[in-house]
């Protein structure tokens, strides 16, 4: 799953050096070079010298090719240069021993370009494993409902940022997380997985939503007491705690699915609700918000739950703040609950392709997103 989600991600975002070989396109300079140049050189008159540019060929073969290959460009070209029937420029002893030791270094650098591909394949996939351990591709289905997650971290290269979605099935139902930690890019990426991994606890162990809250934000207060101290020690041992060390805040919506999938339980803390999609209408789930995870609210009040009836083809889409506050040239916000009936009306059928089509029409609004987004959608009863 791992493998044909990076595979996935890679068609996505083609790019150089990914892998051990290069594109297509890297590979044509160098023998096109030496093939255009040897033409031309023998169409025209003895006068015009084009074989100066055959010393370019084993440098360009080194940016796409091994060093068998690269050695094997620079043994053509010298061999081309030196033979006196093709007659190309009447090249010197000292220009034959120009381009041999330009063909050496080439080679050379094809050596450590090649070794460094293979290091950062290593790197890369190591990485990869890491994120994919943080934020693990979802499952087609959990219990009664299908779903579907598409997740854009801000930073490229990286996989997760600073939102973070889970769903998981448990003894009290199915129960989902989306959330927004405060800041994206890799500095959000070790609270993502504290998140994640106090959600996936809680839920064996939390019998309500509210007990979910509760050991979501006592892992934020104190993470934050952990960072505060760490950093009084680094920066001066013996300078007194001063302020409020609280730092660290998420936003997120909890929801909970009994086990025939006809009842949704949600909480806010501090993020948008749910959107229920019905018939085709959009409709903005009500619930009363809540504070923040990370500002105490375990020792306080936590927010209150709202409970909705749910009917087979029901559609819920939760989304994070790098979608509704995305916006376009003149800088109007990206209208979601206007935008998503047309989107819903061409890929009803695919939770997927839904998601995608969503990513594709924020995009074709905005111009390019430069925050983390995350899209979670879970159709009822099919």
């Amino acid at each position: 799953m791992i493998r044909a989600a990076a595979r996935r991600r890679d068609a996505r975002e083609a790019g150089w050096p990914r892998g051990a070989s290069a594109p297509p396109w890297a590979r044509w300079p160098a023998p096109v070079l030496l093939v255009v140049t040897c033409v031309v050189q023998l169409a025209t008159p003895r006068t015009i010298d084009l074989s100066f540019l055959l010393a370019a060929v084993p440098p360009l073969a080194a940016l796409a090719y091994g060093p068998a290959a690269t050695a094997g460009l620079g043994a053509a070209v010298l061999l081309l240069i030196s033979l006196p029937q093709y007659d190309l420029g009447h090249p010197g002893e000292s220009d034959t021993a120009t381009v041999a030791f330009v063909s050496v270094l080439s080679v050379l650098f094809s050596w450590v370009r090649s070794r460094r591909d293979a290091q950062l394949v290593t790197v890369r996939t190591v990485a990869e494993a890491a994120q994919f351990a943080v934020l693990p591709p979802l499952p087609d289905r959990v219990g009664p409902v299908r779903c579907a997650g598409l997740y854009r971290a801000a930073q490229r290269g990286t996989l997760v940022g600073g939102d973070l979605f889970d769903v998981r099935r448990g003894p009290h139902g199915v129960r989902a997380l989306v959330g927004d930690v405060q800041g994206h890019g890799l500095a959000a990426v070790g609270t993502v997985a504290a998140l994640l991994g106090a959600f996936r606890e809680a839920v064996l162990d939390e019998s309500d939503l509210e007990g979910v809250a509760r050991r979501l934000d006592r892992r934020l207060v104190i993470d934050t007491e952990e960072a505060a101290l760490q950093r009084r020690l680094v920066i001066d041992p013996d300078e007194p705690p001063s302020g409020d060390p609280r730092e660290l805040f998420t936003t997120a919506v909890l929801l909970e699915f009994d086990d025939a999938g006809r009842e949704l339980s949600f909480l806010s803390c501090g993020h948008p609700p749910p959107l229920l999609l019905r018939g085709g209408a959009v409709t903005e789930l009500e619930v009363a918000p809540g504070a923040p995870l990370g500002l105490g609210i375990a020792g306080t009040a936590p927010p209150r739950p709202a409970v909705v009836p749910l009917e087979p083809g029901d559609w819920l889409l939760t989304v994070t703040d790098g979608v509704t506050e995305a916006r376009d040239a003149s800088g109007a916000f990206y209208p979601l609950a206007q935008r998503l009936p047309m989107v819903f009306e061409a890929e009803r059928d695919d939770p997927v392709a839904f998601t995608d089509a969503i990513w594709s029409d924020l995009v074709r609004y905005s111009g390019g997103v430069q925050d983390d987004v995350a899209l979670l959608v879970f159709v009822v009863g099919e």
